[in-house]
């Protein structure tokens, strides 16, 4: 499967800081604004309780054919056929996850490592990530990566590339002018309380 959508809004879950049911309703919303693609990243140790919410919010995004990616849980990905997966560092390979998950989509974080982005396209990954751009409440320690980042992989690379860290519409055009296809968004969503209008000001980023 490839990615429908050209350039767009990838929305990340917050499963920790909200409720379930906040959850599935800011989803559900934000499935309805529009988005390019939603990951669902939960780092519950309860696989069954991990694995009757991503049915959940996998039956929403069918609702709206939006692809429906799974971070770092190869087995989930594959016992619940989603669209696709996201690994990081400590994830199986690109090479294993194709081998189990077929022609599914499957990206890689690179953080601020271009050598990484550059094995990442030759492996085969359908969107490479860098990040963290700003400071970032999901992930405070993050590596931070340098806007050039971004120009260099568009100048070398053809493999589209996700953005993520503290994205703001505020600050997000930077890095959308830089060359990134796509900006992902955790707490600019879900932290919100009105996270239809957050959605509509990061589809408005991507408006020619």
């Amino acid at each position: 499967m490839t990615i429908p959508n050209a350039s767009g809004l990838y929305a990340i879950t917050d499963c920790e800081n909200i409720t379930t049911a906040q959850l599935l309703e800011k989803t559900e919303c934000i499935l309805d604004v529009g988005i390019a693609l939603l990951q669902y990243r939960n780092k519950t140790e309860d696989y069954r309780q991990k694995k009757n919410l991503a049915l959940q919010l996998q039956s929403r995004c069918h609702k709206y054919t939006t692809p429906f990616i799974v971070n770092d849980d190869l087995r989930l990905a594959h016992e619940i056929a989603a669209d696709g997966i996201h690994l990081g560092k400590n994830d199986p390979d690109i090479k294993t996850a194709r081998h189990i998950l077929g022609n599914s989509i499957i990206g890689l974080s690179c953080y601020n490592d271009f050598q990484r982005a550059l094995f990442a396209e030759q492996s085969g990954a359908d969107y490479i990530a860098f990040g963290a751009f700003f400071s970032s409440n999901t992930k405070p320690d993050a590596l931070k990566a340098d806007v050039d980042l971004i120009v260099k992989a568009k100048k070398n690379l053809t493999t589209p590339i996700v953005a993520i860290g503290g994205i703001t519409p505020e600050n997000a055009k930077t890095l959308i002018d830089a060359g990134a296809d796509y900006i992902a968004v955790v707490n600019g969503l879900f932290s919100t309380t009105h996270t239809a209008n957050a959605t509509l000001a990061y589809n408005a980023l991507f408006d020619k």
